[in-house]
């Protein structure tokens, strides 16, 4: 028992170390890290770089050429977002916070993209989601209010083509979601949410272990 134990800890000492390495595997450039420090400085949490690249890999996978973001910040995720689509392809951003979004501006323009590559609508989520064109988007990636997570989900199915894309960032919520002890509420609805996609039968779904976890779910034809 003891020497079965000794190998658990070294399984899962290497499995962290794993992780971290694949976490940081893909490199930084300036506007990133830029807008990477913007976001520490206003004190808010931005995607880890592998949870980007994993953005950036399924938009360019989907071949998307519309993508909805729930969440701006100040442009880490969209950055990432805008390299993994089509040259010809629009960012629609949404974030109740005006002044992110022009940090997010700043942040796609020092990273080189032209000004029509994103539509930037202040508002909440959940006010702004019902305006969006039915089946209009290859990608919808949600990281807003996590107790809002299964009203993402609703507005994704409808906003999302056959084939299109709905991923959740934060899911394992720092390790939270699977702890046994007593979880406040948004823990609790990221379970439902994490239960929700899991058994939808319009969904294929997959969880990601990048950054805080990564919920990604390809829309069934």
């Amino acid at each position: 028992m003891r020497q079965l134990r000794g190998q658990e800890r070294v399984i899962t000492a290497n499995r962290q170390t794993s992780w971290a390495f694949a976490d940081a595997f893909v490199g930084e450039d300036e506007a990133l890290l830029r807008a990477r420090e913007r976001a520490h400085e206003a004190g808010i949490r931005s995607v880890s770089p592998g949870t980007g690249a994993a953005l950036r890999l399924l938009a360019a996978t989907a071949d998307a050429k519309a993508v909805a973001e729930i969440g701006t910040g100040t442009g880490v995720s969209g950055i990432y977002l805008l390299q993994g689509m089509r040259p010809d392809g629009v960012l629609t951003t949404v974030d109740p916070e005006p002044e992110r979004q022009q940090f997010a501006r700043e942040a796609f323009r020092a990273a080189g993209f032209a000004t029509n590559r994103a539509r930037f609508i202040p508002g909440r989520a959940l006010d702004v989601l019902p305006r969006l064109a039915d089946g209009g988007y290859d990608l919808v990636f949600c990281d807003g209010d996590r107790l809002e997570g299964l009203d993402y989900l609703a507005e994704s199915l409808r906003l999302l083509r056959p084939g299109g894309l709905v991923c959740f960032e934060g899911v394992f919520a720092d390790g939270r979601t699977v702890d046994s002890a007593a979880q406040p509420a948004e823990v609790l609805r990221l379970r439902e949410l994490l239960r929700a996609v899991r058994e939808s039968p319009v969904l294929l779904a997959t969880l990601l272990p990048v950054g805080d976890g990564l919920l990604c779910a390809v829309r069934r034809g």
